[in-house]
This record gives structure tokens, C-alpha cells and sequence, in this order.
């Protein structure tokens, strides 16, 4: 019979009881590697800010990986595009500046909706040493104030998927004001969540007292908040390093938490915003209790299909370790391996100290050796990219794709059974397919 261990009792109520690890093994690779390129942010971006337009300077392949990725029926008008780079760019006969102004001016023209254009570079673009920055400078002398243009790369070289984000917000970070001592103090929550996801996180913060909450990236992009030495900063996703980095440069204060991510991920995520801004245990109670007790609840559905159940991850979106210590702590899953494409250890701290003891680490991959150690464990589940995906479903492994954690809401108390749906789904779709 398969036993959940027991919840020992917080003696703080702010946070849930968690006693530290010991350190888990950590294995670097630096071989062959399997990873979308970072283009593939645009697809939760533009939908994230309401009036940005993503403009992507690259190749053909580069257009069909976006439309493709976001499944963009022919006569929909989504807030991205791809300005193409044809052969008589390559070759010099025509100036990429030129063409580039030229795409963006037309561009303004018939959609005057546009309030921020990003210029996102590509492998080719990158290649050819067109220089976005200065380009985004340039038009931005031509079109401000009605249309600000930032660039950043969202190029695949040498990068995962989910740094396309941390490149876009990065780019963000400079064009936020400066706070200013009326301002007072205040919580900046970064990383792109549902709009679901963050009128959740808006209305608990309010019933915590926490009144100064803002988001990064906002609904709209004349939204910018202000940052300085008053602002504190809560990290929703785990792979913002250089977000992070340029935001303690402006004077914020990052809080260490784990990432909200499963019911005691979001618990101690919430309690260490709520120890920042003085919020007396009492009241942190009364206001988490009732979400936390029905996401427990919500989560005891899947826990009979999952729990005992083996689990090795890919190195894909660096949402791997959260999402491992959610599998494991509060499913009781069985992990095999995590992979992850960066450790980022002081990001990653809270989280690594809940791993199970023991538990295999591998950062960057070399991925036949990879594939080899996932064959030899069969594991009940493999969580990995679309093109690890269905080679592996030939061999008989069951798969989720990682991908599809970045898609879909998965933060928060409300939505914790849904993150524990998604792993549960392809156990079950292939409990039918067998039977």
C-alpha cells in the first residue's frame, strides 16, 4: 500500500513546515542538447501585454515555428509577425535598415493600436550582426511618443525557450520610472501569469493588507511600474535571472521563495511576502486557510493516479526543480532524474532544500547520454520537449510535454489540481491505450 507521509505541524503558520535536504547530487553535462529557441516566448507575451506587437527578424522558419506554436488561423490578426530576411538581404543587395524601417513604418500604419513594438532578433538575424538595439533607437527618434520600440534577442543559440521571457522583460527594466519617496513601499510581482492567475494573486495580496501590488510585464504597456530601494520584488517564475539581476541594479529587494507552483509552493510563496510586509500570522491564516484547504482537497483526486509513480525530467523550460518538488512533496511522486537547462542556485535555494534527499540533479545535458540513463530507468512519466517527445512514445515511455506548463495556467491555489491534471493525463491516456 502506498503511504503519503505525514504533514508535520508549522510552528510558524506563515509558512508550511519544511525541513531542509541534504544536498542534492548535481550532474553537469555540456554535450548535444535539445531545446526550442526563445521565440517560442512570444507566444504567452503578446498576450500578456494588450497593446505590444512582437516583430521577429528572421528567416521563414522562424515565421513557421511562431505560427505554428500558436496554432493561428489565416484570417486571425495576432500581435506578432515575422519581418522575413530573404536572399537579397543576405546577399547585400538591399540595406537591412532600410527594409527594416521600411516593415515598421508599414507596419504602425495599419495597426495604430500599437502602442509597444518589440524587434526581436533571431539566430539568423543574429548571424548576420544586425544590430536591433540600434535600430529600435533609431525608429524609436521617428515614432515616439506614440509607439515605444525596444528590441531584445530571442535567438536559440546557446539559450532555452523560456529565456526569450527573461530577454523581454530585461528589456523592460530601463524603461521603468523611477519611484520616488511618496511613492511609499511596494510589492513588484515579476514574471508573465495568466490574467486569471494574477487577479487571483491581486485579491490576496489586497485581503493580506499588501496594497501596493504591482505585476511585470503589465496588461498594458503604458502600465510600467516604478522601481527603486522602496520596491520589493517577488519572482513568479524561476527563470528571470537577468530580469532579477537588473532590477536589484535599479535599488529592489528580491525575496528568496519557492515559486508558486502547487499548494505549499504558493503557501510559502505568499508567507514570505507576507513576513516582508508585516503581516500578522493571524490574519495570514484566516485569509490562506480556505484556499489552501480546498486546493488540498482538489489535489487528493490525483494523488491516487500519481502517487508512487516515477518521473524523469528533460532539461527544457527551467521550471523542472519547482515542479519536481511539487510531484514529490505533495503527490508523492517518485523522481528518477531533474534535469534543467541552468541552475541558478540563489534563485533555486528554497526549492532545492525540499528536494527528497538524494535525488539526481543534471544541469545543461548531453542528450544521448541523457536518453540512455531514461531508457535504462523506465520511468512511469517523462516530462521533455516536443522533440524528445514522440521518439520516446515509439519505445513504449509515457511523455508530457514541457512546453505545454508554459501554456497553461499552473500558479496558484486554484489552479494546483490543474498542474497535477496535466501529469495525470498521459498516465491515463495510456492506461487506455494498453488496456
Amino acid at each position: 500500500m502506498i503511504r503519503r507521509a505525514p504533514q508535520r505541524p508549522a510552528a510558524d503558520p506563515l509558512v508550511e513546515a519544511c525541513a531542509p535536504a541534504a544536498g542534492p547530487e548535481i550532474l553537469r553535462e555540456r554535450g548535444q542538447w535539445e531545446a526550442f529557441c526563445g521565440l517560442t516566448g512570444i507566444i504567452w507575451l503578446h498576450r500578456k501585454i494588450q497593446d505590444a506587437f512582437f516583430l521577429v527578424v528572421g528567416s521563414r522558419t522562424c515565421a513557421h515555428l511562431i505560427q505554428s506554436a500558436a496554432g493561428v488561423m489565416i484570417f486571425a490578426e495576432p500581435r506578432f509577425a515575422t519581418a522575413i530576411i530573404e536572399e537579397r538581404d543576405l546577399a547585400g543587395r538591399a540595406d537591412m535598415n532600410d527594409e527594416l524601417d521600411r516593415v515598421v513604418g508599414r507596419l504602425l500604419e495599419r495597426r495604430p493600436d500599437i502602442k509597444m513594438l518589440f524587434l526581436v532578433g533571431s539566430c539568423p538575424s543574429e548571424v548576420i550582426k544586425l544590430d536591433l538595439s540600434r535600430a529600435a533607437s533609431r525608429l524609436s527618434q521617428v515614432h515616439t511618443p506614440r509607439v515605444r520600440i525596444l528590441a531584445y534577442s530571442g535567438s536559440g543559440i546557446e539559450t532555452t525557450f523560456t529565456q526569450g521571457e527573461d530577454a523581454c522583460l530585461a528589456a523592460l527594466v530601463p524603461q521603468m520610472p523611477d519611484e520616488t519617496a511618496a511613492d511609499g513601499r511596494s510589492l513588484l510581482v515579476v514574471g508573465a501569469l495568466a490574467d486569471v492567475v494574477e487577479d487571483q494573486m491581486r485579491r490576496i495580496f489586497a485581503e493580506l493588507g499588501i496594497e501596493r501590488v504591482s505585476f511585470l510585464p503589465p496588461r498594458r504597456a503604458g502600465d510600467l511600474p516604478a522601481v527603486g530601494p522602496l520596491t520589493t520584488v517577488l519572482l513568479a517564475q524561476p527563470f528571470l535571472a537577468e530580469t532579477a539581476r537588473l532590477l536589484e541594479n535599479r535599488g529592489a529587494r528580491r525575496l528568496s521563495a519557492p515559486f508558486p507552483l502547487g499548494v505549499d509552493g504558493t503557501t510559502a510563496w505568499l508567507a514570505t511576502a507576507a513576513r516582508a510586509f508585516g503581516v500578522e500570522p493571524d490574519l495570514f491564516e484566516r485569509v490562506i486557510a480556505p484556499r489552501r484547504d480546498r486546493a488540498r482537497m482538489a489535489l487528493d483526486r490525483h494523488r491516487g493516479e500519481l502517487a508512487g509513480r516515477s518521473v524523469f525530467f528533460f532539461p527544457d523550460s527551467q521550471l523542472e526543480i519547482p515542479l519536481a518538488r511539487f510531484l514529490a512533496r505533495e503527490l508523492d511522486m517518485t523522481l528518477t532524474e531533474v534535469g534543467t537547462p541552468f541552475l541558478h542556485r540563489r534563485h533555486m535555494a528554497p526549492e532545492l532544500a525540499q528536494l527528497p534527499p538524494g535525488v539526481l540533479i543534471s544541469e545543461g545535458q548531453d542528450v544521448d547520454r541523457q536518453l540512455d540513463r531514461c531508457r535504462a530507468a523506465r520511468p512511469d512519466l517523462v516530462v521533455c520537449g516536443l522533440g524528445l517527445a514522440n521518439p520516446l512514445e515509439a519505445e513504449g515511455l509515457t511523455t508530457k510535454w514541457s512546453i505545454e506548463l508554459l501554456f497553461t495556467p499552473v500558479q496558484g491555489y486554484e489552479q494546483a489540481a490543474d498542474l497535477a491534471e496535466l501529469f495525470a493525463r498521459p498516465l491515463r491516456r495510456r492506461k487506455m491505450l494498453v488496456a
